[in-house]
């Protein structure tokens, strides 16, 4: 794995409405931007030698995105962005592809993804962290969590894939946003035996993936991982604060 692509568009938010930003990646997080926070681990591993950033057009000569190799241009929506960042790119190798709100990630955290990503051999690898980890090191970071048999999880803010494997993809988030509303379109994306088990914590890790493996026709896989920073990133108005203690006191139970 070679090339890494920081998802840095969209939109002003609200953690962002009052202040003259392209959107919450270049908010200030003492002294630093948060897009600068998440691309600086990227840099250390080494193993990346590419660091795409996309982002709008108007923050393409901000100092904040200075780490970066190259940098495109955003689109409407957030799959639009990733369309952005994969092109061009070899379909066959993975690539890493990270949010840019991650305060705390870490080299280490990086590091072990990848590793986990390349060993896995799959075309679509998600990070994940179990609660367990993540409540030994941050105990008040709030997350959704999903109980399932193997365990109680959060998602992280990084997945690997192949470009080639995009237009899958694509194509299951466009039904995905279809149907999130109406459970009979759920259970012809997922499966009545998956919609009633899934709430119930019945469905195991392996389940999921066997579960997302043939819905998109390619090979689906979690990667679960030791370092929880890679699952905490800034999406509430209060989490400001938040990152701003963790980065200045990053052994601290906030």
């Amino acid at each position: 794995m070679e090339v890494a692509i920081v998802l840095a568009g969209g939109p002003p938010d609200e953690l962002v409405a009052d202040l003259d930003l392209p959107n919450k990646a270049f908010l200030d997080i003492s002294g630093t931007t948060l897009v600068e926070r998440t691309l600086r681990p990227l840099l250390v591993t080494k193993r990346l030698v590419k660091l795409i950033v996309v982002a709008p057009p108007a923050a393409r000569y901000s100092p904040a995105l200075a780490l970066a190799t190259e940098i495109r241009s955003d689109g409407p929506s957030i799959v639009d962005s990733m369309r952005s960042g994969l092109a061009g790119l070899d379909p066959d190798r993975l690539v890493l592809m990270s949010a840019a709100d991650l305060p705390v990630l870490s080299g280490e955290a990086v590091e072990e993804f990848i590793g986990l990503a390349e060993a896995s051999g799959a075309d679509v690898v998600y990070a994940c962290v179990e609660r367990k980890t993540h409540l030994a090191r941050f105990p008040q970071v709030p997350h959704t969590w999903a109980k399932l048999r193997d365990g109680t999880f959060c998602g992280g803010g990084c997945i690997a894939l192949r470009p080639r494997v995009f237009p899958a993809l694509e194509r299951f988030l466009d039904r995905l946003g279809s149907a999130r509303k109406n459970p009979v379109r759920l259970a012809a994306l997922f499966g009545w035996d998956f919609l009633l088990g899934y709430p119930l914590g019945m469905i195991s890790i392996a389940g999921l993936e066997r579960r997302a493996s043939a819905v998109l026709g390619a090979r689906v896989a979690a990667a679960i991982c030791t370092r929880p920073e890679i699952a905490v990133n800034v999406d509430r108005p209060s989490d400001v604060a938040l990152a701003e203690l963790l980065v200045e006191r990053p052994t601290a139970s906030v």
